[in-house]
């Protein structure tokens, strides 16, 4: 079968309610919409099912307990966690890392501690650690790109010494679509004695993620990218890590026992989950995982790298169009046009029914390393197929048309 062929007998866009005909949705990286078995989990949970967990003793509070901690347990399947208390419930992977910055971070590390980050970096992975400079004194230093928009380990390899503590980088970028060998980045940053953060925000909706595989000490990502609800997410640790950190949060839920005099703290992960938890949202991203599990990562993965192939021979075409990142970016096409700002690109495109980003997508470092204020953005997922890339070169057409 043919690539062609394949990307047709991919797409699932009958599955997505928030996808009318004739609209070509291409800003899954910034949040993907949602099928119709996740939107009736969540009437679900909010409606016939919906109760409280972790207090109740009547029976349907018992069983919306059960539901929340079996979402605790789906998603440690889901990247191979050793143990369910390894999964800590967040609103995204902003939080996560905030949690782990402002409990591991500021418990472990002191002045003249290092942190290596990489130029890509989605603002929630630089922000929390510089606030986290401020409060301890540690020192950050930036990894810098391959030609091609990769982070480039053979100078982190480098650049890494014994006073480095933390290593933390992006899965996939979100501007480049670049892979990270996050294998590797883990082995470099265990040699001088350091952990490693993955930011997985842009991997695990469309590659399989084995935490144990890939021996990183923290991964991150939240639900909405991965066509489940806002405000969900996970943070898994391991459980030694976990074991050993502070809450940065107090309220109701993370405690074993209140005095005024003291209180002693309940075991991870509810620890780190103070007052009553985004319920319906772990009900949600249960089951936006076993619909993306359905299909199968795999073949997400290849259906999404066929039409970035796509797109990207389709733009190359264009003269005036200037293409970002790697030629096999997982998902995510960044482009330029000669002489008209991304937001303009932005507009007329939605003029013809083609939604993309335009901006500086959260990651104005590496905007700076690009030279650029801003880029359009292309991003893609399983409800996509060859007429959404069609409509975008019409639409990149017409725009290189009114700008002469």
């Amino acid at each position: 079968m043919n690539a062609i062929a394949d990307i047709a007998k991919m797409s699932r866009r009958a599955d997505f309610p928030g996808l009318p005909e004739g609209w070509h949705y291409l800003d899954t990286a910034a949040t993907a919409q949602k099928p119709q078995a996740v939107i009736d989990a969540i009437a679900r949970a909010y409606g016939e099912d919906y109760a409280t967990v972790h207090r109740g003793v009547y029976r349907r509070s018992a069983d919306m307990t059960i539901a929340y901690e079996a979402a605790r347990q789906r998603v440690a399947r889901f990247v191979n966690a050793r143990s369910s208390d390894e999964i800590v419930f967040v609103r995204g992977a902003t939080e996560a890392i905030n949690l782990v910055a402002q409990s591991w971070g500021v418990s472990t590390l002191k002045a003249g501690d290092r942190i290596l980050l990489s130029q890509l970096e989605h603002h929630s992975n630089i922000v929390p650690w510089q606030l986290l400079r401020e409060r301890t004194g540690i020192e950050i230093d930036v990894c810098p790109l391959t030609a091609d928009g990769r982070i480039d380990l053979d100078a982190a390899e480098a650049m890494l010494t014994d006073r480095h503590r933390l290593v933390a980088l992006a899965h996939v970028s979100n501007v480049l679509g670049s892979t990270l060998d996050a294998r590797r980045a883990a082995d470099l940053a265990h040699r001088v004695g350091a952990k490693i953060l993955i930011d997985g925000c842009q991997a695990v909706p469309r590659m399989t993620v084995d935490v144990q595989a890939l021996d990183c000490d923290f991964y991150v990502f939240s639900g909405h990218k991965l066509y489940g609800p806002t405000g969900i997410g996970a943070l898994w640790a391991r459980g030694e890590l976990l074991d050993a950190m502070p809450p940065y949060q107090g309220g109701g839920s993370m405690i074993d026992r209140v005095t005024f005099a003291a209180t002693s703290w309940a075991p991870p992960p509810q620890r780190f989950e103070a007052g009553t938890p985004n319920i319906v949202g772990a009900l949600g991203l249960h089951a936006a995982i076993d619909y993306v599990d359905a299909i199968g990562l795999d073949a997400i993965e290849a259906h999404e790298r066929a039409l970035v192939a796509k797109a990207r021979d389709a733009l190359s075409a264009i003269n005036s169009v200037r293409l970002f990142g790697p030629a096999d970016s997982a998902g995510i096409v960044s482009f330029a046009i000669e002489g008209v700002h991304p937001h303009d690109i932005g507009t007329i495109l939605d003029e013809e029914g083609v939604a993309i980003r335009a901006g500086h997508h959260c990651a104005q470092p590496l905007m700076d390393h690009l030279d650029l204020p801003a880029t359009a953005r292309a991003s893609f997922g399983i409800y996509n197929d060859e007429d959404d890339v069609a409509a975008l070169a019409r639409g990149i057409e017409r725009v290189t048309r009114i700008f002469g």
